[in-house]
């Protein structure tokens, strides 16, 4: 057995290497957040520089732009300690590598596009729904970076994180497109009715968001996000909320309303960032943790490298070779259970305690792996649905020349009509795209 126990030894070490690259994924993910936050906030001022009539302060725009600059650096350094990571480590296998790397090659283009961007901002070339749409996209990349490092942690407890991670993120970056679509439907004065619409698809997408979180959370993260808001600020911003989306198109918004509006908006998404750093924190801590006790199982096992005896019997050998075979299962007819007869508990008997032992360590190895695996099917089954309801969405917006709100309020009234679940419709959508009309 002892190249058995080699071998077994070698899949915790591969196990380690796997965690420590998912370490390096999540502090990946923790700038991420850093970057979108940041960005977050200089969308709003951007949309407020550009939304005044007259030319305003652009001090406090451009020190927010500096300082998002400066996490861009640090997010760029995280992208080339990945890539050495993935190139120089044989054994440190990123899961779903090709998507996730894609998914970074295309960020790349958008940060490197950034100054550009900001040039046109703080000469007023752009109108804020032309820089609010630019910095959607940008976000949007990042979040889909994000995405798919949830998507590709082999372990569940830090997949089950990730996820929580990933949906308040896409909460959180609803709340500053909420906050961007505001600003300007009450810098404008008038109400108008595809923005309202914007703006309450907005409201229940970044709710279902937060219960998703709340779903895969951890009861202390879901206890401190409650208490992270200020009560009165949420009670503020859903009197602007009912004033800004019930307005009738023929009444008139109160111009002064945008920055206290920007204010309640941007101090709630400042208490929100409270939770991202808990959530940053807590997914490197468990990262450690779990690495740690890895290498600790790995030094345990060392104990059972002992030298063969002198000389062995042939009577010794023999039994130490049929240790494998001990306590025969029943004849098999279910196929799904030979793992398992492979695998029996081992106790009693004869045999070597040693051989024993190992095998028992394989077992457990080799139960414990099968579990993770249908806990992190459990897992992953929130970002296939996700995955379904935006490849719908995308469908329609364009077979049927739909917005992105309109695409998605056909398919959740389409859900509600028929009694079905929203990812049932998006797969109907999907299996249906030959049927659809042709793009135009």
């Amino acid at each position: 057995m002892k190249s058995g126990l080699r071998f077994l030894m070698a899949a915790t070490r591969c196990e380690i290497a796997e965690l420590q690259q998912l370490a390096h994924t999540s502090e990946l993910v923790n700038v991420t957040a850093r970057l979108v936050h940041g960005l977050q906030h200089e969308r709003g001022l951007s949309n407020l520089y550009l939304a005044t009539p007259t030319e305003p302060d652009s001090q406090p725009l451009r020190d927010q732009m500096g300082e998002c600059q400066r996490t861009v650096q640090a997010l760029l350094a995280c992208f080339d300690t990945l890539h050495d990571q993935a190139n120089h480590q044989v054994s440190a296998h990123v899961g779903h590598g090709a998507r996730l790397f894609s998914r970074i090659a295309y960020v790349l283009h958008g940060l490197d596009a950034l100054p550009h961007l900001r040039q046109r901002v703080l000469q007023r070339q752009w109108s804020a729904p032309q820089a609010t749409a630019a910095y959607v996209k940008l976000i949007a990349g990042l979040l889909a970076v994000v995405f798919e490092a949830a998507d590709s942690a082999s372990d569940p407890q830090v997949s089950r994180l990730l996820v929580a991670f990933f949906n308040f993120m896409q909460g959180k970056e609803l709340a500053g497109q909420e906050r961007a679509t505001g600003a300007a439907l009450l810098a404008a004065g008038k109400p108008d009715a595809a923005g309202q619409q914007r703006l309450l698809h907005l409201i229940e997408s970044q709710d279902r968001c937060f219960q998703i979180f709340n779903d895969f959370a951890s009861p202390a993260l879901r206890q401190l996000c409650a208490q992270s808001q200020d009560p009165m600020n949420l009670a503020e911003l859903e009197r602007m909320r009912r004033l800004a989306c019930t307005t009738p198109t023929s009444g008139a918004l109160d111009c002064g309303l945008g920055p206290a509006w920007f204010h309640c908006c941007t101090r709630r998404m400042d208490e929100l960032m409270n939770v991202e750093t808990q959530l940053a924190h807590d997914l490197m801590t468990l990262c450690q943790e779990k690495i740690d006790a890895a290498q600790q199982t790995l030094q345990g096992w060392n104990k059972w490298q002992q030298p063969p005896a002198a000389n062995p019997s042939a009577e010794d050998e023999d039994r130490q070779a049929m240790v494998f075979f001990d306590e025969l299962p029943a004849p098999l007819s279910d196929p799904h259970t030979l793992l398992d007869a492979a695998l029996p508990a081992v106790a009693g008997g004869h045999s070597s305690q040693v051989e024993r032992s190992i095998l028992q360590l394989v077992r457990e190895q080799s139960l414990r792996l099968q579990t993770m695996g249908a806990e992190l099917d459990t897992v992953r089954a929130s970002l296939t649905e996700r995955k379904l309801i935006e490849r719908a969405k995308g469908l329609l917006m364009a077979h049927r020349q739909l917005s992105e709100v309109e695409a998605h309020k056909l398919m959740r009234q389409t859900a509600m009509n028929q009694n079905r679940r929203l990812s049932d419709v998006a797969q109907t959508v999907l299996a249906m795209a030959e049927m659809l009309p042709p793009a135009r």
